[in-house]
């Protein structure tokens, strides 16, 4: 499971970008729907797997795996009808290389000092292999780091190459790094965000347990099926937000995409803080409920905090995509997919505890 979840959740996003033009505006706002597209067919999916998939295992565990094994079979049939029709961009290395030489180099030249006269005197050769990579100018931002692109004597031969690319660096590997560095607090952010979305298939499942579910006299809500009021809401939300609320955004904000992909990020942080403290008061009302009248209450108190961790879950996920997928720089994509699944895989560990 985890080689086949690296190999699927680091490139289904990415490889679907591909297909986008996101030269033109057209592109753009493409992109953009894509990920609320994306979202709610993954909420649609993951509300039939806590629904008709649990009751099934309940029922026949061999069955319940049967039916997955089967669903997974029929998504690679599907995926290869395509192939003659998908677009496909060649990889072509990773920043990743290029981040590391960028620190050694600046270490080794932290005794220079930056010229105040730049003509000339930072590494900064033509991008001519890749022309759809954005040549970016020197900043004064974190400028410890320019230093790694200072031309000292006998690091460039005749033509003008590097004679050791571990001292010193173009200026756009400079750049990129810096990026990098930029990036690092929004995905930290969304680590705190992510527990909160993590834990609503951990506590609230045990509460649960402890909660009538019944609905009738025959037919009782398993508990690990309660969570769906989540992903209820974020199939409702996402179609309704791409629909009515997006167009009616674009008119106020003047943006096509209605909201930032930061201000997503903070729309989802404020849901998640809203999340918790509900939750905080659901569960000192069971307790209390619980000692003095010795019976349980219904279900449905818990549905208020799910409902607000799927809109932090509906901000949270799409800001975070979008800001790494549109907003970074086109070598830098990659990290996007790669926070996204950091993120999934920080969900699975908790869960897993």
């Amino acid at each position: 499971m985890a080689i086949g979840t690296g190999g699927i959740k680091p490139c289904t996003i990415l490889f679907a970008i591909d297909q986008f033009d996101t030269t033109s505006p057209e592109g753009k706002k493409g992109v953009s729907s894509f990920f609320s597209w994306y979202c709610a067919t993954q909420t649609l999916f993951q509300l039939t797997s806590l629904t008709i998939i649990v009751y099934i295992q309940n029922k026949n565990w061999v069955l319940g795996f049967g039916t997955l094994g089967v669903l997974m079979v029929c998504a690679v049939i599907l995926f290869f009808p395509g192939t003659k029709v998908y677009a496909y961009i060649p990889p072509e290395g990773t920043i990743f290389s290029g981040i590391a030489p960028v620190f050694v180099a600046a270490c080794k030249k932290h005794r220079l000092q930056n010229p105040s006269n730049e003509e000339n005197a930072y590494y900064d050769p033509l991008l001519e292999d890749d022309e759809t990579v954005l040549k970016m100018p020197l900043t004064k931002q974190l400028s410890c780091l320019n230093k790694a692109a200072l031309i000292q004597d006998n690091e460039l031969d005749a033509q003008g190459r590097v004679t050791n690319s571990w001292r010193i660096c173009s200026i756009q590997q400079v750049e990129e790094v810096k990026c990098l560095i930029k990036i690092m607090p929004i995905w930290a952010s969304g680590i705190l965000c992510f527990i909160p979305i993590a834990q609503q298939n951990i506590f609230p499942v045990s509460q649960a347990t402890k909660l009538n579910r019944h609905l009738g006299p025959h037919f009782e809500i398993p508990s690990a099926s309660c969570s769906v009021v989540s992903l209820i809401t974020i199939g409702i939300w996402l179609p309704f937000y791409e629909l009515f609320v997006q167009p009616a955004l674009a008119k106020i904000t003047k943006q096509k995409e209605g909201l930032t992909s930061l201000q997503k990020i903070i729309l989802g942080n404020m849901f998640s803080n809203l999340a918790m403290v509900t939750a905080g008061l659901v569960e000192g009302h069971r307790r209390g409920v619980a000692i003095s009248l010795g019976a349980p209450m219904f279900a449905t108190w818990l549905a208020p905090q799910f409902i607000l961790l799927g809109f932090c879950e509906v901000f949270t996920i799409v800001g975070h995509i979008e800001f790494y997928n549109s907003e970074s720089l086109e070598r830098m994509r990659s990290i996007g997919s790669i926070g996204h699944a950091g993120y999934r895989f920080l969900k699975a560990k908790i869960e897993a505890i």
